[in-house]
């Protein structure tokens, strides 16, 4: 730091906006402005936390734009008394192009609108559709420092911080709308040293937290020294607002919580938001005693509360006295209301009303019930319906629409069986809740007598590593056995995959946790006759 440089108490507020409710996104960012006025020097704020993140269409609404602009200079009025902030929101230029802009506000004005240069637009990113991109930008004078600002994406390419340090920049800031995955807490930290290493420059990264529909950001914010070393580390899947001294001082290591407890939050994170932010009472969900529902219905309690899960127990002549005992243990531990409704009357009245039905048809039947049974449950109670598949049985079919499939949302949407497995394993380890029963008995369907899951599919184990293979490495069939699986069960898994695309496509939203989900990150078509031996 040079003689015309003083010391900056910077706060980094790794918050949980709301898309769309731009009011109280901007008392948000009041709020924490007023709290930490008078320990700080410069406030930070995530990608786009005045409109929320990702806003999609609603940016090509005018009124959304000029709303958002006219809370942004609500926000430097309400703040002039503060320190200087930085926000992100969407702008609208004098060309009248809707820009994804990181906004520079001091004593009561907006100074400086820094768009975003490099717009994503792969995976859950949609930004080129509805953002023009911006020039390079320079550097904001403040404090005798040199603030090189870039909005998430543009700190993932080299000529971005190289233009910013070529124009004398001094501290790097990046703004950040990041989605989890199960890779993306290292990847990020890994490319923001290869920019530190590029330009010798301390680096500050701010992400948001929360649930939005099918992804769900984790935060994890940090700090680098010029050198790539690890300043400060906030927390995952929390609220975090925190001030810290620049220069940087002190070395943290920083070890990551383990991939399980990661994945568990970020299913319970965007439960929670996306029945919260929704303003439903609660969730209820059919708890069959098996462990898709099982982990399901411990996820809901986490995220919500006892009081605000009704777990429905809906036993068919199939049902086994071994999954009734299990469900009522489980609901027992968790404390939430545990009802039981036996669709046989149901069963009747279409036995009655359709007497030829084919025994495949009797099978769905029973699901359909079951799901009609929970859908008027939450017409009565207006309770979200949690649908419980898990990303095996969504991608080849494995599932009834109307039935099983119906609800609000999924949290396992994305979370392969054998992840399941795991998933509650790791939750027993830290407070026992499931009967271990659930975990070790084999998997049923209890559609008809005596059935279990691998009556009709592949191991879980060698399933799950196809379906991985086809889905998140887009391997092609001779791929795959070449990789020592029989060609007959790759080739069948493949065309059920294919087949079961109509159904995806009306399945209910779930949390993205994988590289590659069902819905934004993956769309095929429906009507598709390619070959992809």
């Amino acid at each position: 730091m040079n003689k015309t440089q003083s010391p900056m108490r910077i706060t980094m507020a790794q918050i949980n906006p709301v898309v769309g409710d731009i009011a109280g996104n901007a008392k948000q960012i009041i709020s924490v402005c007023n709290q930490h006025a008078d320990e700080s020097d410069l406030i930070i704020f995530p990608e786009l936390v005045l409109s929320g993140y990702q806003p999609e269409d609603l940016i090509l609404n005018n009124n959304f734009i000029n709303q958002c602009q006219k809370h942004a200079q609500h926000i430097a009025i309400k703040c002039k008394n503060s320190p200087a902030i930085i926000i992100g929101s969407p702008w609208s230029n004098d060309r009248n192009e809707r820009q994804n802009c990181a906004i520079f506000i001091h004593e009561g004005e907006i100074k400086h609108i820094i768009p975003k240069r490099e717009l994503p637009n792969y995976g859950v990113f949609d930004e080129k559709r509805v953002f023009t991109s911006g020039d390079f930008s320079t550097p904001i004078d403040y404090m005798g420092h040199k603030l090189g600002i870039g909005i998430c994406e543009d700190f993932w390419f080299s000529d971005v911080v190289q233009n910013l340090k070529n124009n004398g920049a001094n501290l790097l800031i990046s703004i950040n709308g990041s989605p989890f995955d199960t890779h993306k807490p290292q990847k990020r930290l890994d490319v923001m040293r290869e920019r530190v290493a590029e330009t010798n420059l301390p680096l500050l990264y701010i992400n948001q937290i929360g649930g939005q529909d099918e992804t769900v950001y984790d935060g994890g914010s940090f700090s680098l020294h010029d050198n790539g070393d690890l300043a400060d580390h906030f927390m995952f899947f929390y609220d975090h607002v925190e001030t810290i001294q620049f220069p940087f001082s002190g070395v943290m290591t920083h070890t990551p919580p383990a991939k399980n407890q990661l994945i568990y939050n970020a299913l319970k994170t965007s439960l929670h938001d996306y029945v919260t932010k929704n303003n439903f009472p609660g969730v209820l969900l059919g708890l069959s005693g098996g462990i898709d529902s099982a982990l399901s219905a411990v996820i809901a309690v986490d995220a919500l509360g006892a009081d605000k899960v009704h777990c429905v127990m809906m036993p068919s002549q199939y049902t086994s006295q071994e999954s009734l005992d299990d469900a009522k243990i489980l609901a027992e531990n968790l404390g939430c209301k545990y009802e039981v409704l036996d669709i046989q009357p149901a069963m009747n009245a279409y036995h009655t009303m359709l007497p030829n039905l084919s025994d495949i048809a009797l099978e769905n039947i029973q699901s359909r019930a079951r799901g009609m049974t929970l859908m008027a449950l939450s017409n009565t109670n207006g309770k979200m319906v949690l649908s419980t598949g898990n990303k095996s049985e969504m991608a080849i079919g494995y599932a009834t629409l109307y039935g099983d499939m119906c609800g609000g949302f999924n949290a396992l949407k994305d979370v392969y069986k054998t992840k399941v497995y795991e998933l509650s394993r790791w939750r027993n380890e830290q407070e026992f809740v499931m009967p271990e029963n659930i975990i070790i008995r084999a998997p049923s369907a209890e559609l008809r007598p005596d059935q279990t899951d691998q009556d009709s599919l592949p191991d879980y184990n060698i399933l799950d590593t196809i379906l991985y293979k086809l889905i998140e490495e887009k391997q092609s069939i001779t791929n795959i056995v070449e990789c020592g699986f029989d060609i007959d069960t790759v080739t069948r898994i493949n065309t059920l995959l294919t087949r079961a695309e109509y159904k995806r496509h009306q399945s209910p939203p779930g949390v993205k946790i994988s590289t590659c989900a069902f819905g934004m990150e993956r769309r095929m078509p429906m009507t598709n006759g390619f070959d992809n031996t």
